[in-house]
């Protein structure tokens, strides 16, 4: 074999070793969506997840992504996405977009009105179909709400939801004056959603200390 088609074979196998390698590369980045409840007693609360968006903020990197939703009587919508972005790849710019989101997000917290109904369920479908687009390699849904869904009359929500590779975390789940009553009722709440989850492919956790906010997105 001559010096020149030694070459060219050397040449062939190392661009589709090139080649194979960039199509096994796995995205490091992160994508967040977060389900706000707005409705009945629990928009009391919203004040709570201020500190919760902007810690969120603080601690995604550039090219991570972040959506912010409201929870309302029909949530499987783009309309009810507040505030969506990719990060930019350069540092001074990805903070800029940082600060015009929270500025967004101030805005609609201080002026929400409350929903009559809580689809939960629609939300978080919203949110699956928003991260699988995005495509990143770490995908997480907060939902900051009581986890109590109440559906208008003719939705149907009674469907698998599409979780493999999706993390979950319940935050603020605050007790209803009923859970008091009968706190099975909470405990229930929490097994029923935890069950759904798990049982569609995604982790579930619960974090309602929201003074200990480091645990949001600890490394998996």
């Amino acid at each position: 074999m001559s010096t020149t088609i030694r070459l060219r074979s050397a040449l062939a196998l190392l661009v589709f070793a090139l080649a194979a390698g960039c199509g096994t590369q796995t995205a490091h980045n992160t994508g967040v969506y977060l389900l706000l409840d707005t409705s009945g007693t629990y928009s009391q609360e919203l004040d709570k997840a201020e500190q919760i968006i902007n810690f969120t903020l603080a601690r995604l990197e550039p090219l991570d992504s972040f959506a912010v939703a409201r929870i309302d009587t029909g949530s499987f919508s783009e309309r009810d996405i507040v505030a969506k972005v990719t990060f930019d790849d350069r540092p001074s710019a990805a903070n800029v977009q940082k600060r015009q989101f929270a500025e967004i997000i101030g805005t609609f917290l201080g002026d929400v009105e409350g929903s009559q109904y809580t689809d939960i369920t629609g939300g978080l479908l919203q949110a699956v179909e928003f991260l699988n687009e995005k495509e990143p390699g770490r995908k997480t849904v907060f939902i900051f709400s009581d986890l109590k869904e109440d559906l208008q009359a003719g939705y149907v929500r009674d469907i698998e939801l599409p979780l493999e590779g999706f993390e979950v975390v319940a935050l603020n789940v605050t007790k209803l004056r009923s859970d008091n009553i009968d706190p099975r009722e909470y405990l229930d709440r929490l097994e029923t959603w935890r069950k759904r989850v798990e049982d569609a492919g995604g982790t579930w956790r619960v974090i309602n200390d929201l003074d200990r906010l480091e645990a949001l997105l600890q490394p998996t």
